[in-house]
């Protein structure tokens, strides 16, 4: 952790250094600070016969964000500070390993508390804007994961451009990651459920290069190259179309990855290729949206440990549902009820299937399915002294064919969370 924090401020100062003879108003000025609340229960109960009956905890967490403007100039210099703390409210040995809290190695216990400082150097010049230190890239190759207490974060530099009119140019170097349940930065690894690939493998280095350009108002469409260093190689494609059709509103998204091993493949072989594509209607407060993907190859679709993959099946709470060969289909409903006045709340219900999943013959071979039901329920308080906290209730249901050892087994999940964010100016 100390390693880390060197790096970040070291890097900080060489950017820093050739502006500080710039005049400083903006970057006091534009400065801005907020700290966020998170209460975060999660509760995954196994079915069937499994060594583990449940992980079940409750945590809070603290996400300060303190950012600055830019000095004054045709370069600006910035700093940005993140400090994120993570406060065990109920833990215990049998039920520890949700992703909420560290877990000692030692004893197998949840940690009290756990927390880590980031530091981010920034230049920006006309409509690009450099950050080194600590960064959370969400692209369509690597989403940095808020799906626990706390997020996770990657050390590197990130290079985001407008310059060219319709295009959002990205680019990034990262050499280490921090994971939710972490506080030490540590070398980058790929996903390696059910042992699709081998987990210890570990790379210096992650590259991607990328933008969205729209076409139109209505379609913009997507490319990126991302590549792990000795493990993985990976183009995405991908296209959004919205348009009004009737008294609603349309929309299609295609998604499409290519991935296979790079340098020695030090995880194995890396063969995949995932098309997939969503139709969605918006109608008042109601969306109907079914989708399907296809992954083909002799292996899963890989992606960074840790990190959300960017599939049709996004934000599924216990499968990603991208298996070699896997057979995907969704069918999902939101609603708005501000359409009968309540703005705020939103429920979502969800179901997903998986089938012809290839997995080793240790946990079945081939043939194999996985299902999982999805329900939400968030609101947002509108006015009044508690305005702005949200809270979000999610119940999933999983189930597949797997064989026993599988890493994922049959469960019922439930999550739920209050969100605060208090700006401090």
């Amino acid at each position: 952790m100390l390693n880390a924090r060197r790096g970040a401020a070291g890097a900080t100062v060489l950017l820093l250094a050739q502006g500080i003879q710039a005049q400083a108003a903006g970057f006091i000025e534009d400065s801005q600070g907020s700290l966020m609340l998170r209460n975060f229960y999660f509760d995954r109960d196994y079915k069937g016969e499994s060594s583990i009956s449940a992980r079940r905890e409750w945590a809070q967490g603290f996400i300060l964000n303190l950012k600055s403007g830019f000095t004054e100039g045709p370069v600006g210099f910035g700093l940005d500070l993140q400090g994120m703390l993570g406060v065990q409210l109920d833990s215990s040995r049998d039920r520890a390993g949700t992703g909420l809290l560290p877990v000692d190695r030692s004893s197998g216990k949840a940690e009290s508390e756990y927390s880590e400082l980031g530091i981010t150097g920034k230049v920006r010049y006309s409509k690009s804007e450099l950050n080194v230190g600590t960064v959370m890239p969400r692209l369509p190759i690597l989403i940095s994961s808020p799906a626990r207490l706390l997020w996770q974060t990657f050390r590197g530099g990130h290079l985001r451009s407008q310059d060219i009119p319709g295009l959002s140019f990205q680019g990034g170097y990262l050499t280490r990651m921090n994971q939710r349940d972490s506080t030490d930065y540590q070398k980058i690894t790929i996903a390696a459920p059910n042992g699709r690939f081998d987990g210890t493998a570990e790379s210096d280095e992650f590259i991607f290069l990328g933008g969205d350009y729209a076409l139109t108002k209505e379609l913009s469409v997507s490319y990126y190259h991302a590549r792990l260093d000795e493990i993985y190689q990976q183009n995405y494609l991908g296209a959004i179309h919205q348009f009004k059709l009737g008294p609603g509103e349309f929309k299609t998204d295609f998604r499409w990855f290519l991935s296979d091993e790079e340098g020695d493949g030090k995880a194995g072989s890396v063969d995949n290729q995932y098309v997939g594509v969503a139709f969605g209607y918006k109608l008042g407060g109601h969306r109907l949206t079914v989708g399907g993907a296809l992954s083909s190859g002799d292996s899963a679709m890989p992606y960074i440990a840790g990190s959300e993959p960017h599939l049709i099946s996004e934000y599924a709470l216990s499968s990603e549902f991208l298996n070699a060969d896997e057979h995907y289909w969704n069918v999902r409903y939101d609603y708005d009820f501000a359409a009968v006045g309540l703005p705020g709340l939103i429920g979502v219900a969800r179901f997903m299937k998986g089938t012809n999943v290839d997995l080793p013959e240790r946990l079945g071979g081939s043939g194999q399915s996985e299902s999982e039901r999805d329900l939400e329920l968030s609101y947002v308080v509108q006015s009044g002294p508690l305005k702005n906290v949200a809270l979000r209730v999610r119940n999933a249901r999983y189930q597949n064919s797997f064989a026993a050892n599988a890493t994922m087994r049959d469960d019922n999940e439930t999550r739920i969370n209050v969100d605060y964010t208090w700006k401090l100016w």
